[in-house]
């Protein structure tokens, strides 16, 4: 028998291997496997079997790790799709969908020592003091870890030992899973009511899970051949098992099983995805949920584990995100593997869950950037869903208050279908938004200070009222650190990173300067470190959360104030706690950044203030405005969430741009219509799509030399590839990153498929000086 191995070392191909007599009935489609090449041992996945191969004097498998194959079918043909359509090695590809806790060839459960009581036969003997103190805590726990009981008992594990000698406790090596959420207490949860634009939304779910047959799977349309074995060597066509199927690109998703979940901050969408998931149970499939932030796991996770604790659908939820310990990541993904966890939340890489069979995928806040990947393979979570989706016959919903324009577009082109939500649940009223012109409020301060204010008066008195009602508030700006700059205002001099072209974070209360992109640090200086000025009147200028709460703390002093971004939650457990403690009312103001923007809902908070609104929007990037309405859309659509109408302060410079005019209505649509002419007119995507490739390297010239020299062999295929514009090279928005110089070449076409696989072609022979690397990024969402 031979086996195909797919090797962890990136060479575009895959290797024969033969199957020795002790492993035969082990080996099969989706094994991780052991084997030899060259002088190494490598791991790889099986990703074919055979009774021949075309090479001779093939090597044998080493040995199979696990007891069961870790890829599924399903998944190992996704990862090929992912291979082929994001332009990156088949290799990385398939490695992204386990993760490295899967991966490792030691990885195995955690076993520990569990007590228990054994039958007494007879009369009770008289123990000694410390035994019986020990025998009564067993007594009553039934079971109870050797290391707790220990503990608890202030003894010894001789002492344990000499009660088991006697007869009366058993102590085993048993298996003991690492759940992070184990110390949660959780309430279980019955089904709401829905309004009547829910029902219809969740009958169309539930008809299209129902529905039977495929989802109509569209092959691609540019004359693309049958994935499988056929890039790869060795094998000669007799009866194997391998994975056959069409291509596929984003585009092709039929509207008969994608719906685009459109509704309002606070309509309900998430007791739809609840009772969606449930009618998945019924029918026996699993379910996949993917949010966007590490910071809205926690209360999803208590929400959904809350439904499905108990009762005819009860099951196991499992959580796969990158705050969790190699150990939990390991101890998750083998629950889903067991079929024990029918229901997956999770980040981006939770998609691939070997969740079988799957039902449905839910992808909550789907436009959200954090869905794409930066690192290769540069896939889309959201994409990615879609192709699984069809892969699979599964359904998938992607949910959002401010869909993304890609999504809206493929709604508009009946390839996805729309479902609306226009209201609020329980009659509740959206948050009324007022927009605060800063340049007033900054030409009045700068007589008095001589600075621009961070709290225009309007927004401080509103937060004075609500600290007066015992009401909450939630401040938004999305930069962290003290102040943005260093600079002198004699001389000019300004901190920059001596690795990127970007100037130092202030931070305190260290203090010190840092980069955001390379992690560089030093002191701050007490006088202009220029040596012809040595000014010691050197300033700060801009404005980040640390400097937020400082000065909140000053206009507040008896409120009770925290802060969550990058700088404070960094331990596995802060977001819980914070959100925790906020949630029962022990935070009258929480600052943050984009992590509390979506998601959290407290229904106390009546008060969100957005700190400078317009920031983001002339960022050379055309998602610009998109980024900045659905921002905005989404801080505001945390207040009002109770009892009490919520209110808005938006403090902006552009107080009239459309993003921001647009957001204060709540109106998507209206933003949309204006937005897509722009696009139109410039072929950017949604009309047309888009591919980033990015050279970089130490040496600025030829980094600009090899952009100039891939940008040649484009044009020598600019014919074949028909409608494609090339833009470029130019200097990446952020030349320098970590001492690497980067230059960007910008792809338009309206056959991302097509390009695709051209881009491969170039990709494997394009010849570039040994310093100098080349990225492809097709569908990017930072062009930074």
């Amino acid at each position: 028998m031979i086996a195909r191995v797919s090797l962890e070392i990136a060479l575009r191909k895959e290797f024969d291997y033969l199957v020795p007599a002790e492993l035969a009935g082990k080996v099969d489609v989706g094994s991780r496997v052991q084997v030899p090449f060259g002088a190494r041992k490598i791991l790889g996945v099986v990703t074919a079997v055979a009774e021949e191969s075309a090479q001779a004097n093939l090597k044998p498998i080493i040995k199979v790790i696990g007891a069961q194959t870790l890829v599924t079918p399903k998944v190992l043909q996704l990862a090929r799709w992912i291979g082929e359509y994001y332009c990156c090695a088949p290799e990385t590809a398939l490695k992204s969908v386990l993760p490295e806790a899967v991966r490792k060839e030691d990885a195995s459960w955690r076993e520990r020592l569990f007590v228990r009581v054994l039958p007494v036969t007879g009369e009770f003997p008289k123990l000694p003091k410390r035994q019986q103190d020990v025998w009564n805590i067993v007594e009553e726990r039934r079971e109870i870890l050797l290391s707790e009981l220990v503990q608890l008992a202030t003894t010894t594990a001789a002492t344990v030992r000499k009660l088991e000698d006697r007869g009366l406790l058993s102590i085993t090596n048993e298996i003991s899973e690492r759940d992070p959420y184990a110390n949660e207490t959780i309430l279980a949860s019955q089904p709401i009511v829905l309004n009547p634009a829910q029902v219809v939304a969740l009958e169309k779910i539930k008809t299209a899970m129902s529905a039977p047959g495929g989802t109509g799977i569209l092959p691609e349309t540019h004359g693309a051949s049958t994935p499988g074995l056929s890039a790869s060597v060795g094998l000669q066509s007799t009866p194997q098992k391998n994975l056959a199927g069409s291509r596929f690109h984003p585009g092709n998703a039929g509207a008969a099983h994608t719906f685009l979940l459109h509704g309002v901050t606070g309509s309900g969408k998430t007791e739809i995805y609840l009772q969606a998931i449930a009618h998945a149970l019924e029918q026996g499939k699993g379910a996949i949920v993917l949010v966007p932030e590490i910071s809205l796991t926690p209360q999803t996770v208590e929400r959904f584990k809350a439904r499905f604790s108990s009762g005819n659908l009860q099951t196991l939820v499992a959580v796969l995100h990158s705050h969790l310990s190699a150990g939990e990541r390991h101890d998750e993904w083998h629950k889903i593997r067991q079929g024990r966890a029918r229901i997956v939340i999770g980040a981006r890489s939770a998609i691939f869950a070997p969740v079988e069979p799957l039902g449905l995928i839910i992808v909550d806040e789907e436009h959200e950037s954090t869905y794409k990947q930066e690192e290769a393979p540069r896939y889309h979570a959201r994409d990615v869903a879609v192709m699984r989706g069809q892969m699979e016959n599964a359904v998938v919903v992607l949910g959002s208050a401010t869909p993304s324009m890609e999504s809206f577009y493929n709604c508009k082109n009946g390839k996805f279908m729309l479902l609306e939500l226009p209201e609020r649940v329980d009659n509740q009223k959206l948050p009324l938004v007022r927009v605060v012109d800063m340049r007033q409020a900054a030409s009045g301060a700068r007589g008095k200070e001589g600075s621009i204010p961070i709290f225009s008066p309007q927004l401080k008195e509103a937060i004075t009222k609500r600290l007066e009602r015992g009401e909450q508030t939630i401040l938004f700006l999305n930069r962290r650190g003290y102040s943005t700059s260093l600079q002198c205002p004699k001389c000019g001099y300004v901190a920059n990173c001596p690795n990127c072209s970007l100037t130092l974070t202030y931070h305190r209360p260290e203090p010190k300067l840092s980069c955001h992109i390379c992690g560089h640090s030093e002191r701050v200086p007490n006088v202009c470190p220029e040596p012809k000025c040595k000014n010691p009147a050197i300033r700060f200028a801009g404005t980040g959360t640390q400097r937020v709460e400082d000065i909140l703390g000053k206009l507040f002093p008896r409120a009770r104030i925290k802060r969550m971004d990058a700088d404070v939650m960094r331990k596995k457990d802060d977001y819980r706690r914070v959100l925790g403690e906020f949630r029962h009312g022990d935070i009258d103001i929480l600052i943050g950044t984009q992590m509390i923007a979506k998601g959290l809902h407290f229904p106390n908070v009546t008060l969100v203030g957005i700190i400078f609104a317009d920031m983001a929007l002339n960022m050379p990037d055309f998602r610009a405005s998109e980024r900045t309405f659905q921002l905005l859309t989404q801080v505001a659509g945390r207040a009002g969430r109770g009892d009490v109408e919520g209110e808005v302060f938006v403090q902006a410079f552009t107080p009239f741009h459309p993003a921001i005019q647009y957001a204060r209505r709540h109106d998507f649509v209206g933003f949309y219509e204006q937005e897509i002419e722009f696009r139109k007119q410039l072929h950017y995507p949604p009309t047309g799509r888009v591919a980033l490739l990015t050279l970089k390297g130490r040496n600025e010239d030829k980094v600009k030399f090899s952009a100039e020299h891939l940008k040649r062999e484009l044009e020598k295929r600019q014919t074949e590839l028909g409608g494609l514009q090339i833009s470029g090279p130019a200097p990446a928005p952020l030349l320098r990153a970590e001492n690497y110089y980067r230059y960007q070449i910008m792809l338009r076409t309206r056959a991302m498929t097509r390009l695709s696989q051209s881009l491969s072609k170039i990709v494997q022979t394009l010849v570039l000086p040994d310093d100098v690397t080349l990225a492809v990024d097709i569908d990017p969402v930072n062009l930074s």
